[in-house]
């Protein structure tokens, strides 16, 4: 199996139109074994490399899902991250801001979450929404205390230069960013808050909430044409996902992440001749206290 994930890239300065951009694509499986076990092999190899990149602590991985309801964000953060060892993810999920959020600027409470070197981050929606549910429903703003006007684009185009201002300083201190729109069609949206409706099991999911913002479509898929457009770069990327098809997105997702890692070469650090002495005394020590037990 080959997946170019750069099919799937928003070049920068290219002008998204989401028509344009498939929500399905011809699967990279041919059968339900031959998904899982192609998934299991990336999922092995992003482990290792997780390991590595680990140890080495010299650069930091962050993940942003965006995506309309019910694209499945969950599912491939779930699928995809399954094999990496928890003390080296950080998986971060930002709803509704509280007050004290709401009492600093829009990029706050992403920032402290970014994740450490050696470890990768995981944000399941991100800063992007303060320029995609608040698009969509600018009364938001008034909650920011946004200053002037905030009815004019200008304040789009000005958070747009934040984000990538940020995105520039975190890839210059050693942070890949890769950002992923799940891209999933309206009709297979429908089909998935059916099947929640009537899995009791999803009901949960599923609430009046969803039904509303459902109508809101068009303006949603706006405001992802202006950000995708504006925001991807060639060091913090957009990819625009197929997502009508779970399993196809969950492998082109978990490629891109390989194919991100494998580009940050980590390696174990090197045994230095001072290090090597140090163990070599340590082993002795210790093979005398196994002599001694014995």
């Amino acid at each position: 199996m080959k997946i170019d994930v750069t099919d799937f890239q928003v070049e920068k300065g290219k002008k998204v139109r989401l028509h344009n951009w498939p929500t399905r694509v011809d699967p990279f499986y041919k059968s339900e074994k031959e998904y899982g076990e192609l998934l299991e092999a990336q999922i092995r190899e992003l482990s290792e490399l997780q390991q590595a990149l680990y140890a080495a602590d010299s650069h930091a991985l962050l993940l942003i899902f965006q995506a309309m309801d019910a694209a499945g964000k969950d599912g491939v953060i779930r699928h995809v991250m399954s094999g990496i060892n928890p003390q080296g993810c950080q998986v971060f999920s930002f709803k509704h801001p509280s007050a004290t959020e709401l009492d600093h600027d829009f990029l706050w409470r992403t920032t402290v979450c970014l994740p450490e070197r050696g470890r990768i981050g995981v944000f399941n929606r991100s800063y992007y929404e303060e320029v995609l549910i608040v698009r969509v429903h600018p009364e938001i703003l008034a909650s920011q205390s946004v200053r002037g006007n905030p009815s004019k684009d200008k304040i789009w185009d000005e958070r747009y230069e934040s984000i990538r201002d940020l995105e520039t300083h975190l890839h210059r201190n050693g942070t890949k960013i890769l950002k992923f729109f799940l891209h999933i069609s309206k009709k297979e949206q429908a089909a998935r808050f059916l099947s929640r409706i009537d899995d009791p099991g999803k009901n949960w999911k599923f609430g009046e909430a969803d039904m509303k913002e459902r109508e809101f479509w068009k303006d949603y898929s706006f405001a992802y044409e202006q950000c995708l457009s504006n925001t991807s770069t060639s060091f913090a990327p957009w990819y625009v996902v197929p997502a009508d098809d779970k399993k196809n997105a969950r492998l082109i997702v978990a490629q891109a992440v390989l194919d991100a890692i494998r580009d940050l070469k980590p390696r174990y650090p090197d045994t230095t001749k001072e290090r090597a002495k140090e163990l070599q005394q340590f082993r002795e020590q210790l093979m005398k206290e196994a002599g001694k037990r014995k």
